[in-house]
């Protein structure tokens, strides 16, 4: 693949904002809207909430910023502590998106959770369905379940996401890290998912995590992009932060995992030197773009390529 980078589009300091992570686009006919979580203080904690920026068709103006399209979650529940990341997709009149809800535990950071929420007035703002998820944990996918990206082919919804397989201390002294794979779900209707609880992207790193998937089709094939990572020393190490990984397939099912193929490299310097992480692909006007967090899981905002050639 040939990629045109343009480099960082979105800085949320400059809009008084913390963070924009995970950017997750949705076209209008004039204009690209783009979700993502941003954070808040709560006490020495973090609270992930979610804002979305309407730029210009060729992203060179941001047109508008809204700053919470949906409100916190509420005491006790699956996304009492943020949402992150909000998966949009148009569904008959309305717009459907997946939320990927947050809550501290206290043995491990968190337990999560996929929610669905919907808008009625074309994307400003969106409730609830219900306070709970509609995929959460299970006999084997045991916590962990996030990151659940949507679309619909053939009258069937698919859903991909992560799950974890384990919580592991890899010192002694320090917290344990999570280590999550990409899984797969369908269903007729949106709501009600069925899955096997088997990982469908192969490791290519010793304890390897994988994150954030998404699917589109192109050129009669379906392309899957995601991120991945070492599970320790990844935070502050940059040759074991994350990197964007590619796979493709033929029928939604089984994927073959190609990364050299992306031809998607982290940059000499500045602000996604040391990480690339939280793909979003996407087409527009018969063009294919990617959008992309950078170092410090999104802390400098996002930044935005074009696909020019495969």
């Amino acid at each position: 693949m040939i990629w045109k980078k343009y480099g960082q589009i979105f800085v949320p300091q400059e809009y008084g904002i913390e963070y924009a992570k995970s950017p997750q686009a949705l076209v209008f006919e004039d204009f690209v809207r783009v979700y993502f979580s941003a954070c808040k203080k709560d006490g020495n904690k973090l609270i992930s909430y979610v804002c979305s920026a309407d730029f210009s068709k060729d992203f060179s103006e941001v047109q508008k910023i809204s700053r919470q399209i949906i409100a916190d979650g509420n005491l006790g529940c699956f996304d009492e502590h943020g949402i992150f990341p909000f998966s949009p997709i148009r569904y008959e009149d309305k717009i459907w998106a997946y939320t990927s809800g947050w809550s501290r535990r206290v043995s491990v950071s968190v337990e999560t959770g996929i929610g669905l929420a919907v808008s009625e007035d074309n994307g400003e703002s969106f409730r609830r369905m219900g306070e709970g998820p509609v995929l959460t944990s299970s006999l084997k996918e045991p916590f962990l379940v996030i990151d659940g990206f949507v679309r619909k082919y053939d009258d069937q919804f698919y859903m991909w996401y992560i799950f974890g397989q384990d919580w592991k201390r890899f010192e002694a002294d320090r917290d344990p890290e999570r280590i999550y794979k990409i899984g797969y779900a369908v269903s007729g209707n949106g709501i009600e998912w069925e899955r096997n609880g088997t990982p469908i992207i192969e490791d290519v790193i010793p304890d390897e995590s994988q994150a954030l998937p998404c699917v589109i089709f192109y050129q009669n094939q379906y392309h899957m992009f995601f991120c991945y990572r070492y599970s320790n020393d990844f935070r502050e190490n940059g040759e074991r932060s994350y990197r964007i990984g590619y796979a493709y397939s033929e029928n939604l099912q089984s994927w073959t995992r190609c990364d050299e193929k992306l031809n998607f490299t982290i940059s000499k310097d500045g602000w996604d030197s040391q990480m690339q992480c939280y793909p979003n692909v996407f087409e527009m006007d018969n063009e294919i773009y990617m959008l992309y967090n950078g170092n410090a899981f999104g802390k400098y905002g996002f930044g935005l390529a074009k696909l020019e050639g495969i």
